[in-house]
């Protein structure tokens, strides 16, 4: 049944979200408070599509863990408490969330979706044509610089076909810019992938205003949602009332300031950093993609640069660059890959991603009747994006969805 869609949030999973719907024959119009799509968390994130390693951050152990973390100097991890009732309430839900029973399930959820959002992509690439983002098929390795996590990784290796277990020597026979990186073995997974997130959207945008069935509506902040009985009506861009038959939220975490009636989102941003170092001939940069386990630090070539991404910093919703930071995101790439590439002309970045105390996201129909949700996807974004759009797509034409909704449905109440 098609119609209007307006979907609020021009990052990933909006555009993604639009492109399955105009797809499946909708109209759609996309705002965005930005001049410019995908240019907030979608700009420059780790580029890693990383299918099969879709763990939530939630698990038994983690609290202990970041115990730890929060008093080094090197941590992954950093808070910042706040007088913020926000923030105390999602960090309470995650430590809820942090047993291995409840990590294992969620961990299903989502993994079952980044199959369905891999097989999307591909979908989309053979019967679209869609291309122009960097996009490979070069395989990933999560690297281990302790024998004891090695062996706790190894032995949740289930499935061989996927994944196979090698040691350091390996590891540098597969990707020969390891070799003296520290490692004591890996996980190699051929089939992920690699992309340019940011031109994925732009791309996205493209075959949607070509369509002739996508509107565009950038530089526009959404002020208020007007809503009665039961349904949303229109929304308010500052002085201006639009009109709205079905509408899709996927304002990454910014979806909470909208404060609809009985919509209670459980998300708060997880700030992360990023570096894109330029390539040139001399450099030896990876070319498989790189997870190093204990520092997280993900390391991703796409075209001729190396994205380094890496923390997790819960302290708010000021998205500014925090040099000490990125000069530890620096110092530990040299130090792993000190040929990989030109680090002193590398583009610094940061960037708010929307997450659930769970780390499973939020897709389908809300409180509201013609009001739906596409959040949440935490640092999985550009992974899970396609699925989560062609899953929104399929409820919001009541058709049987790809997948067993279990787990991805929202539970704001």
């Amino acid at each position: 049944m098609a119609g209007m869609v307006c979907i609020i949030g021009g990052g990933v999973i909006g555009l993604a979200s639009a492109y399955a719907l105009v797809r499946a024959g909708h109209d759609v119009t996309v705002i965005d408070a930005r001049d410019s799509l995908g240019s907030e968390t979608s700009f420059a994130n780790g580029g890693q599509l990383s299918y099969r390693y879709v763990a939530p951050l939630a698990d038994a152990g983690v609290p202990l863990q970041a115990l730890g973390w929060l008093l080094r100097g090197d941590s992954p991890l950093k808070l910042r408490p706040r007088l913020d009732p926000q923030q105390w309430r999602w960090m309470a839900a995650f430590l809820g969330a942090c047993r291995h029973s409840v990590n294992t399930r969620n961990a299903a959820h989502l993994l079952r979706l980044a199959t369905l959002s891999q097989s999307t992509l591909q979908q989309w690439r053979e019967d679209d044509r869609l291309d122009g983002f960097d996009w490979r098929r070069n395989g990933k390795l999560v690297m281990f610089r302790t024998a004891a996590r090695f062996d706790q990784a190894r032995g949740k290796v289930i499935d061989n076909r996927h994944q196979q277990v090698l040691s350091a020597a390996e590891c540098a026979g597969l990707e020969p810019a390891l070799a003296g990186g520290g490692f004591v073995g890996g996980i190699h997974t051929p089939s992920e992938e690699v992309a340019d997130c940011h031109g994925f959207c732009q791309q996205l945008a493209a075959r949607l205003a070509a369509s002739g069935r996508c509107t565009f509506l950038l530089g526009r902040k959404v002020t208020a949602i007007r809503h009665a009985n039961g349904m949303v009506h229109a929304i308010e861009l500052g002085n201006d009332v639009v009109p709205v038959q079905r509408l899709v939220l996927a304002a990454g975490h910014r979806s909470a300031e909208l404060g609809l009636p009985g919509l209670a989102l459980p998300l708060y941003p997880l700030k992360g950093y990023s570096l894109s170092v330029p390539i040139g001939a001399q450099h030896q940069a990876p070319n498989v993609s790189i997870t190093d386990y204990e520092r997280k630090v993900v390391y991703a070539r796409i075209g001729e640069q190396l994205r380094v991404a890496a923390m997790v910093d819960i302290v708010g919703f000021d998205a500014g660059l925090e040099p000490k930071r990125l000069a530890l995101i620096k110092r530990q790439a040299v130090e792993t890959f000190p040929a990989a590439g030109d680090y002193a002309h590398a583009v610094e970045w940061a960037g708010m991603r929307p997450a659930t105390p769970t780390g499973v996201p939020l897709i389908g129909a809300s409180v509201y009747r013609n009001l739906w949700l596409n959040l949440g996807h935490g640092a999985l974004g550009f992974t899970l994006a396609c699925g989560s759009g062609q899953l929104l797509a399929e409820l919001i034409d009541q058709r049987t969805p790809s997948i067993d909704m279990q787990g991805l449905s929202p539970r704001a109440a």
